[in-house]
């Protein structure tokens, strides 16, 4: 069974960083693909950024382009979302996410993905 366990989530000033990490298990090679996806309130799910596990194309959103770094660690299975210069427009609950496809991630309908970290960034 596939798990993938967010962490690092909270609140913060704008301007202020967080690193977000994801505990993966259960993954075959056919999920290719690891990134984050993100969720605000009342809002449709958005992809934020993608990784190759085994290595490859790195992939950010516009929106958080120039101010987040995914890397992945893959003898602890983890996968690292580092944002900087946090705006109150990137408050949303952040899911980490996996699937064969990067198209499929990309659009927000991954094969996996976990419960979410809560990130609150106030102005």
């Amino acid at each position: 069974q596939v798990r993938l366990v967010e962490s690092g989530g909270g609140y913060v000033q704008a301007g202020g960083s967080l690193r977000l990490s994801c505990a993966a298990s259960g993954l075959t090679f056919s999920s290719d693909y690891m990134g984050w996806l993100r969720q605000a309130p009342g809002k449709e799910r958005e992809f934020v950024a993608s990784l190759s596990w085994n290595g490859g194309s790195i992939i950010y959103a516009d929106s958080v382009k120039g101010r987040a770094t995914i890397s992945r660690d893959n003898a602890k299975n983890t996968v690292t979302l580092q944002m900087n210069s946090l705006k109150p427009e990137d408050t949303a609950v952040y899911y980490c996410a996996a699937d064969g496809a990067l198209s499929d991630l990309r659009v927000g309908v991954p094969d996996y993905w976990g419960q979410g970290t809560q990130v609150t960034v106030s102005s």
